[in-house]
């Protein structure tokens, strides 16, 4: 039985623009909500877009977590197939491809919505996931790199009782760390409840995604599934051994734990900066201390550069740090990112380029040997995408 045949029609409200053309965020109520409750906050978010509410397809499980609820006699992930089969039918209709559309979801809604991103990363502009887990266990796919270049707002509560802690451990170690995404996060002292800070905060995330998906190429979603690196000997990059190091979460993103060798950062900055037409003095976008790297006849466009203004590619941190930002090809970003050698910025694709990633500072001299041949993809990248083979 079809998800629309056993739910019924859809009742929405909406709130803002009317134009079919115009960007639209979908909100999705948690448990004890509905529609009307959930769209209180589109006047609190950026004008210019369409917002519209979605009440859940029936009451008795408690809004869009229902799915969880093994005891309707059903599979979990044959009861989210159908939610999602049953918001797909009405999603496809008000916003065909090629409109924007963001997702957001609060408590079982940013289940619901983390489930619609994973299912189908390349549907949606961007996902929120507030106070909230991800369906772990519902059958979508929850692998390494699934979510890269898709943009995702995620906020917990320090004093959240509602959602298993485990669980929100869970949901913030996957998004940041495994999913490949480049992810704004928020963190409250509270418990399981919007506040007006995450509100602004979202609302800003929004209005930053839609902007530069509206005037920039992005690149589908997703991880890619080869991709050719000429600066490394078999073309391949290889995985990344051990565990992921630390890294910051706030802005500005910074490697804490497995930190380089101070003589491997000088080698790696060494190694750029003998790179034909390439200049090296303070980072025009980073913290104090930092080398920039810029190159000012580089061929590539915009998007090959952290800062276009100045062409600055790639930067070296301080040496407590010794992690670096680069500007890669999207699909070598995704690639890095899934193999272990960095972390997307979170700005990366709302703010600032898609290939914005960090890498990680080498901790030996293999790494070294990778690194600078990431660097030598960034370099050949800005230089209008000359690599030699």
């Amino acid at each position: 039985m079809s998800g629309q045949a056993t739910f019924g029609p859809h009742v929405v409200a909406t709130h803002g623009a009317t134009s079919p053309d115009a960007p639209l965020v979908v909100l999705l109520h948690g448990r004890g909500s509905n529609e009307q409750e959930i769209i209180s906050l589109a006047p609190h978010l950026p004008g210019g877009i369409e917002y519209a509410a979605v009440r859940a397809p029936i009451a008795e499980g408690g809004g869009f977590a229902w799915f969880a609820n093994r005891g309707i006699g059903r599979p979990i992930a044959e009861s989210l197939a159908d939610t999602m089969a049953w918001f797909r039918a009405w999603l496809d209709d008000v916003a065909p491809a090629g409109r924007q559309v963001i997702v957001v979801g609060f408590s079982g809604g940013g289940a619901f919505a983390g489930g619609l991103a994973l299912s189908d990363p390349a549907r949606f502009s961007g996902a929120g996931v507030l106070f909230a887990t991800l369906p772990f266990d519902a059958g979508v796919a929850v692998t390494t790199g699934r979510l890269a270049h898709l943009p995702v707002f995620v906020a917990q509560g320090d004093q959240d009782h509602v959602i298993p802690a485990e669980l929100l451990s869970r949901t913030w170690r996957y998004l940041l760390e495994e999913s490949g995404a480049p992810v704004v996060a928020h963190r409250t002292d509270g418990g399981h409840g919007l506040t007006m800070a995450v509100v602004a905060s979202l609302g800003r995330w929004i209005a930053e995604r839609l902007t530069y998906a509206t005037h920039h190429p992005v690149p589908a979603p997703g991880r890619p599934e080869h991709v050719s690196w000429a600066t490394l000997p078999d073309g391949a990059l290889p995985i990344r051994s051990g565990p992921t190091p630390e890294i910051t979460w706030r802005i500005p993103q910074q490697q804490t734990s497995q930190n380089a060798p101070a003589d491997l950062q000088e080698r790696l900055a060494s190694t750029v900066a003998e790179l034909e037409g390439v200049s090296v003095g303070p980072s025009h976008i980073s913290v104090p201390g930092a080398r920039g790297f810029t190159m000012a006849d580089g061929g590539g466009d915009d998007q090959a550069f952290l800062v276009p203004s100045v062409r600055e590619f790639a930067h070296l941190h301080p040496r407590e740090d010794g992690s670096l930002h680069v500007a890669l090809p999207p699909a070598h970003a995704a690639d890095l990112v899934a193999k272990g050698w960095g972390r997307a910025h979170p700005l990366a694709g709302s703010r600032l380029t898609p290939g914005f990633v960090m890498v990680f500072g080498p901790r030996d001299e293999d790494e070294l040997t990778v690194v600078q041949a990431i660097l030598r993809t960034s370099y050949h990248h800005a230089r209008g995408g000359v690599v030699p083979t």
